[in-house]
C-alpha cells in the first residue's frame, strides 16, 4: 500500500509519510521508504515503537540479509541518490525474502530495544 507521496511538492515534509508507513507495518508486516539518503527516513522511523528500519544505499547486499537475519528489520530504507531502480527492486526482493533468525541472542536484544 503506497503511503505517499503521489507527487512532487517541496514543502512536503517526510516525517509526516514515514510515520503512516510505521502506523501500517504490524508484528509480521512489512515496509519500504524512500529517501534522498535514507538517512533521515530511517531515523525518524526508528522512533516509533517496533519499527526497525535499516539503510541501504549501495554496498554489500550482506548489510541486508544481517539487518533482516540479526534484527528482523521491518523497514527498509532506500537511499534513492545512490541506487538504480533496478538495484533498488534486486534489495527490496532481498530484504523480504530473508527471514529473521529467530535466535535466542537476537530476540533478547531486539527486546531491550524499547525498555
Amino acid at each position: 500500500e503506497d503511503k505517499g507521496a503521489f507527487e512532487l511538492n517541496k514543502e512536503d515534509d517526510y516525517p509526516d509519510f514515514i510515520k503512516l508507513v510505521t502506523e501500517s507495518v504490524k508484528k509480521d508486516d512489512f515496509g519500504i521508504i524512500l529517501g534522498g539518503s535514507g538517512q533521515g527516513e530511517a531515523i525518524c522511523a526508528n522512533r516509533y515503537n517496533q519499527a526497525r528500519s535499516a539503510v541501504y544505499y549501495g554496498g554489500p547486499r550482506k548489510i541486508i540479509k544481517l539487518a533482516r537475519q540479526h534484527n528482523n528489520a521491518n523497514i527498509l530504507s532506500l537511499g534513492a541518490r545512490f541506487i538504480s531502480k533496478r538495484k533498488a527492486k534486486k534489495i527490496t526482493k532481498l530484504f523480504l525474502e530473508t527471514p529473521f533468525s529467530n535466535k535466542e541472542r537476537h530476540v533478547r536484544r531486539i527486546k531491550k530495544l524499547w525498555k
